[in-house]
């Protein structure tokens, strides 16, 4: 299995609760379809340098989790048909980070 990393920017307008909706529906995904959820970083409320659906804040959120590679399709699928998620990004990490000197 690969470590990736997906952010998240969901809607300002979602409670807390619907973010956590959201976001636990997203782990359960990933859990139900083989992977292990390593972290999740809620990163909170951010000003936009641009708007996103007429909107000018944003939450973001960011998942780390092992899968295999065909858990991303079905984790994005899941993410672009969900209510309150503005964009998103999914990256592959490296296996062996350097340390920042």
């Amino acid at each position: 299995m690969r470590k990736f990393e997906t952010l998240l920017l969901l809607s300002p307008e979602l409670t807390v609760e619907g973010r956590d909706t959201v976001i636990n529906a997203l782990v359960a995904v990933i859990e139900r379809e083989g992977g292990k959820m390593l972290a999740t970083d809620p990163w909170g409320m951010r000003d936009l340098a641009y708007p996103v659906q007429k909107q000018m804040r944003g939450f973001y959120v960011r998942l780390e989790y092992d899968a295999p590679a065909n858990l991303i399709a079905e984790l994005e699928r899941n993410i672009r048909i969900t209510d309150g998620i503005f964009k998103f990004i999914t990256v592959q990490l490296a296996e062996h980070a350097e340390e920042a000197a």
